[in-house]
């Protein structure tokens, strides 16, 4: 015989009246009517076949197949409370293990130098930490969150903007001294550049100079194309070419002694996203997460 769905409705009415021992106590209890809760057990008893309760004027007593019933299904109603209840607990408070997958450079600046400070503020949390320039398939992977620079490509995954960071166009003083300043964007095309390489295509980024609504865009040329800030930046400052590093980045450095090419174009920005599949409320430990990312990078 299949499983009839609606047992399960009466059963948390059922337990109620055991436990008051009475239908009134137990309707005050769960805030219905003692003829709603007379009837409730009264469908149960019919879907199951026995029936489970002793009614008399003086108390209402389970039954033998009654009892045999409550002691059955008590402690795995128990087990869903627990389970409500920890689940309740871990959208409220971080815990359990996160997994995510985070683009380097956010991992070398911001999650690096303060994950210390973020797991002791959060004790009952594990992270598992993938550094990467793509996110992946973060539900076939298993993955909680990625948090990733660029506009993300159209998917299912949830994505929320985190940030903005200024792109600095730069170069070194011995490049300039070398090779003489670019007065205007458009001369860069003329200047060797370090390009650095779009995780989605496979091909350089273009380079783009916003100032308001006045917007420039150029094929940038170099003889060195990367895939790693750190070493474009290196690069730049040993003065081997104009670099576009985040402005993010440069925060971090002491003296890096670059020069800004074009400070009144100041107005292209590059955002950092956190993508994750849920698009429900994401849990306590993605959001605890998510809002560190943002801290650090104030």
């Amino acid at each position: 015989m299949a499983f009839d769905g609606r047992v399960l409705n009466g059963i948390g009415v059922l337990l109620a009246v055991v436990e008051a021992r009475s239908f009134a106590r137990a309707a005050a209890g769960l805030g219905l009517t003692q003829s709603g809760v007379s009837r409730a057990v009264a469908r149960l008893e019919e879907r199951v076949g026995v029936r489970l309760l002793q009614r008399t004027a003086r108390a209402v007593t389970l039954t033998d197949e009654g009892r045999r019933f409550y002691e059955a299904v008590a402690p795995l109603i128990a087990g869903v409370e627990d389970a409500t209840l920890q689940a309740a607990d871990a959208a409220a408070r971080p815990r359990g293990r996160l997994r995510v997958v985070v683009d380097p450079l956010v991992a070398r600046l911001l999650v690096g130098p303060r994950i210390a400070s973020f797991l002791a503020a959060n004790p009952d949390l594990e992270v598992d930490m993938m550094v990467r320039d793509s996110p992946g398939d973060l539900v076939a992977e298993g993955f909680d969150v990625a948090i990733r620079f660029g506009d993300p490509e159209p998917s299912t995954l949830i994505a929320r903007k985190l940030l903005e960071t200024r792109v600095v166009t730069c170069a070194s003083p011995a490049y300039l001294a070398r090779r003489g300043r670019p007065r205007k964007p458009s001369d860069v095309a003329q200047h060797e550049c370090l390009l650095y390489r779009d995780a989605a295509t496979g091909r350089p980024y273009r380079w783009v100079f916003q100032q308001g609504k006045k917007t420039v865009r150029i094929q940038a040329r170099g003889r060195l194309t990367l895939n790693d800030s750190a070493t474009a930046l290196a690069a730049c400052i040993a003065g081997h070419g104009i670099a576009q590093p985040l402005e993010l980045e440069l925060r971090t450095l002491d003296k890096p002694g670059l020069v800004e090419l074009f400070p009144s174009w100041k107005d292209e920005t590059f955002p950092l996203y956190a993508l994750y599949p849920s698009r429900q409320l994401p849990p306590a430990k993605v959001r605890a997460f998510i809002d560190f990312v943002v801290d650090a990078s104030r």
